[in-house]
């Protein structure tokens, strides 16, 4: 009996419509798309620390009056936050060229107000610079015995940036003994340390509480 040949199988094979082709291999973004955006986000974290590094070795030593605080809700967790006389709207409305602040009032706004060095005298605390002027731009005119500090005016909250302190949890404690017992004595002897740089930045240095010096 003749057997007839087996044919092989072939593939049902379809082709694929053009619509439905394999897709085109994604084309691949430069490198600097990603690196670039990376590095300008790395540069923002740098600057702050360096130009608080800037202004901690360069700036001008300030000292600044504290406002009145309650101890016990100064140093509540591991920071503390001050307050201070040029936080006040009202006093810095009071000097000339405070009208800046009025004008500006509930607006976010940058001002400056100038600080002018105390007659020399060595005292323990240091005694405060006082406040003489406002102004909507950066001063150039400047004595040798004044320094500019920049502020910032949310049209009821005065800032500077030196308002909120880090300490190690073991020398709270004995600041905050330390305040509570200068309470309604001389106001000068809750002051605070700062240098100021030629743009007005500042950085904290140390808190003085009476005749103690705790360094930031």
């Amino acid at each position: 009996m003749n057997q007839q040949p087996i044919e092989p199988l072939q593939p049902d094979l379809q082709l694929l419509p053009e619509t439905e082709a394999l897709p085109k291999q994604t084309k691949r973004l430069p490198g600097w798309r990603l690196w670039v955006p990376l590095l300008f986000q790395a540069m923002l974290i740098v600057a702050v620390p360096a130009r608080d590094a800037y202004t901690y070795i360069a700036g001008t030593p300030v000292t600044l009056q504290t406002a009145p605080v309650d101890p016990y809700d100064l140093l509540r967790g591991y920071y503390q936050t001050l307050s201070y006389d040029i936080s006040n709207p009202d006093l810095l409305r009071s000097l000339p060229g405070g009208d800046y602040l009025t004008q500006a009032s509930g607006q976010y706004t940058k001002f400056y107000v100038v600080l002018e060095a105390p007659t020399p005298e060595i005292t323990t605390p240091p005694t405060p610079w006082k406040p003489v002027r406002v102004s909507a731009d950066r001063p150039t005119d400047l004595a040798d015995h004044q320094v500019a500090l920049q502020g910032h005016f949310n049209g009821w909250q005065v800032l500077y940036g030196l308002e909120t302190y880090y300490m190690p949890e073991d020398r709270r404690e004995q600041i905050n003994t330390d305040i509570s017992q200068v309470q309604g004595q001389a106001q000068r002897a809750f002051v605070v340390d700062i240098k100021v740089d030629a743009s007005g930045n500042a950085v904290p240095i140390s808190l003085w509480v009476r005749d103690r010096n705790y360094r930031f």
